[in-house]
């Protein structure tokens, strides 16, 4: 695979400060500039900034993917097999609550794939994943 272009994503949260300490202190995201309303992230390389926004209720929606169910939306990273691993245990040491505890999805079959599922305070899905075979990624 060549060299990926960093994607710039924002997504609201009802609660700035908790969500500035989660992506800072959890997922150990570098952070650059923010305002009162808004926070940027490094995100593995990507720009990620969380916007307040008022909490609003909306009905969580999914789909079924290897016999789990999917939380829609969601975002994450593909991670190098090793940094993943190492994000794993670090979770789980910090007491994180996976929606989908991490597993090995489509085992011996096309695109096999590490993944896990986790929220962040304001309720957005996130997906890490990572494959042995970095070429599987788009493979059908």
């Amino acid at each position: 695979m060549s060299s990926v272009s960093p994607f710039h994503l924002a997504i609201p949260v009802h609660n700035l400060e908790t969500c500035r300490l989660f992506y800072r202190d959890i997922l150990n995201c570098e952070e650059g500039r923010s305002s009162d309303q808004w926070v940027d992230f490094n995100f593995f390389g990507h720009q990620l900034v969380i916007h307040f926004k008022e909490k609003t209720t909306t009905e969580a929606v999914g789909n079924e993917v290897d016999g789990k169910h999917v939380p829609v939306p969601h975002f994450g990273v593909v991670l190098d097999w090793a940094v993943f691993n190492a994000l794993e245990d670090d979770l789980k040491s910090k007491n994180i609550t996976f929606i989908i505890e991490p597993y090995v999805r489509f085992e011996g079959l096309v695109g096999e794939q590490k993944t896990m599922f986790f929220k962040d305070p304001s309720g957005n899905a996130l997906e890490f994943k990572t494959f042995k075979d970095m070429s599987q990624i788009f493979a059908k």
